[in-house]
């Protein structure tokens, strides 16, 4: 039997919220009731009430409440409430969560989900899961449920909503219940369409010794989610070939992961290679998407929606200096591999991306950074060739194999 939570704010959803509890019960599971409302009365009782989700957060809930202004409430609450259910998690309190919500309901209550592990089942039931979900969902694999009605009140349609709201989270608990537990070492890896080859013959190589490889397209989100992933403490391994979110980042692209990228590993002493792997490029929707303040930039058309554009000499200084400054942060084993004859298939000599200027820019300001003790190893082939993929391998394994945790600086 598992415990699911079901959060909300009961002040205003409290009936909703005992009638998807009723409906997980019996199912066969067991219910723990959080409310995270607190600007009047709950409807139904909690077993974790609002103040003690706000004492969490170290907020004086009557304080607040006295001053009666809803969005203050809103924010106390998710910044609050995230703390309050990650805890429970890691006690092992709850196996899963569920919610409803408006726009308020649906931010506190996504807040939480946001700082569970991976693999938690999480379902939200709102009122804007139809739009724009990325702030809600973040890198996180939350189940958007659109409510189609809003939540107010039980009625015909929303009974049957919310109803299969409920069978879908005992669904999805019951399924990691029943999931053998792999025992396999497990690596997370960032991959490309420019870096495909050498990700696959790395993955290859670690699976033949015994190792599960994760691979994670490089596209903002998915360096999110990675990241996620080895802040969980799941993670044994990180084969970070493809870096190329910092050039979004940088430059202003499309595909950004934002400024802890490559800070995970680090942090938390797990493993790594780290590599120059497509930071030659910066990526942009359709050519009419491009903003002008880049007319005359050197570009490629990688599909009809994706168009590529080359990093200049000066924005690869910055992009070495930055990550020779996430390597720094480094508490365990690390090492920095350098391709030297491009670091994407269209940065090869004789490509569209190939600049040997701008390379070595990238290069010398790696290296010029990193702490003196950080291994860099350069090959002398593009990041495709199966040398350089044999190398990564190579380095992976030997930093697993490491004690877990050194000095930074």
């Amino acid at each position: 039997m598992s415990t699911i939570a079901v959060l909300g704010t009961f002040d205003t959803k409290g009936v909703e919220h005992a009638y998807v509890a009723d409906c997980i019960r019996a199912r066969g599971h067991d219910v723990l009731m959080v409310d995270v409302g607190g600007q009047g009365p709950p409807q139904v009782q909690a077993d974790v009430d609002a103040d003690a989700v706000a004492a969490e957060g170290g907020v004086d809930l009557a304080a607040l409440r006295a001053r009666g202004d809803r969005g203050a409430m809103v924010e106390a609450m998710a910044r609050s409430a995230p703390g309050l259910v990650a805890r429970l998690a890691r006690e092992g309190r709850i196996d899963g969560v569920l919610s409803l919500g408006g726009s308020g309901g649906t931010a506190i209550a996504t807040a939480a989900m946001r700082a569970l592990p991976l693999g938690l089942p999480k379902v939200m039931v709102s009122t804007v899961a139809s739009g724009n979900v990325a702030p809600y969902v973040g890198a996180q694999d939350i189940v958007m449920f659109p409510s189609i009605v809003d939540v107010a009140g039980l009625n015909r349609f929303s009974r049957g909503i919310f109803r299969r709201a409920a069978v879908a989270i005992c669904a999805m608990v019951e399924a990691v219940g029943a999931e053998a537990t792999d025992a396999k070492p497990l690596v997370v890896a960032s991959m490309f369409g420019n870096t495909t080859a050498c990700v696959e013959r790395a993955r290859h190589r670690l699976e033949a010794e015994g190792y599960e490889v994760l691979v994670f397209h490089a596209t903002g989100a998915g360096g999110r989610a990675m990241e996620s992933l080895i802040e969980s403490g799941t993670v044994d391994g990180v084969l970070d070939v493809t870096t190329t979110e910092w050039a979004d980042e940088l430059v202003g692209g499309a595909l950004k992961a934002g400024p802890t990228r490559l800070e995970a590993a680090a942090r938390h002493g797990v493993p790594a290679i780290i590599s120059p792997g497509c930071l030659d490029m910066v990526n942009f929707g359709p050519p009419e998407t491009i903003p002008e303040t880049f007319s005359g930039r050197t570009f490629y058309q990688h599909n009809p929606q994706v168009t590529l554009m080359r990093t200049t000499a000066t924005e690869c200084t910055q992009l070495g200096r930055i990550l020779a400054e996430k390597a720094n942060l480094s508490t365990g084993p690390v090492t920095v591999l350098i391709p030297l004859q491009g670091v994407s298939v269209i940065g090869e000599a004789g490509q569209p991306f190939h600049d040997a200027a701008a390379d070595a820019a990238l290069f010398t300001e790696l290296r010029k950074h990193l702490r003196p003790e950080i291994p860099v190893v350069e090959v002398d082939a593009a990041i495709n060739d199966p040398r350089f993929a044999d190398a990564c391998a190579v380095a992976l394994i030997d930093n697993m194999r490491k004690p877990a945790r050194l000095e930074s600086t």
